[in-house]
């Protein structure tokens, strides 16, 4: 059974800085593409930034040059660095573990950004 857990939002000013950490539990986590999605309130859930097996990263045009996925495969753990912080970032941030047979979501963790 794969489980994510995610941790590190906060309140933090425009401008600012924050990182989040995913921590995965189960085995073969090297085989998982591992994700940041988030959702606003009254929107949709988005994908932030994925990172695949192979090390391939790929963001959404909006943190694109802001925020870094990154993983680390001691440690079992997905990060996001997030860097110029915006209001419109605010969100609940999600960690998502994916392969073709399984999809794992996290509780969320909260993240505004607000002077």
């Amino acid at each position: 059974q794969v489980q994510v857990v995610e941790s590190g939002g906060d309140l933090v000013q425009p401008g600012g800085s924050l990182r989040l950490s995913c921590a995965f539990s189960g085995s073969a986590f090297s085989f998982y593409r591992m994700g940041w999605y988030r959702q606003a309130p009254g929107k949709q859930r988005e994908l932030v930034a994925v990172i695949f097996p192979n090390g391939n990263t790929n963001y959404s045009d909006s943190v694109k040059g802001r925020f870094t996925i990154s993983r680390d495969f001691a440690k079992k753990s997905v990060y996001l660095q997030m860097n110029s912080l915006k209001p419109e970032d605010t969100a609940v941030y999600y960690c998502n573990a994916a392969t073709t047979l399984y999809n794992s979501w996290g509780q969320g963790t909260q993240v505004t950004v607000s002077s």
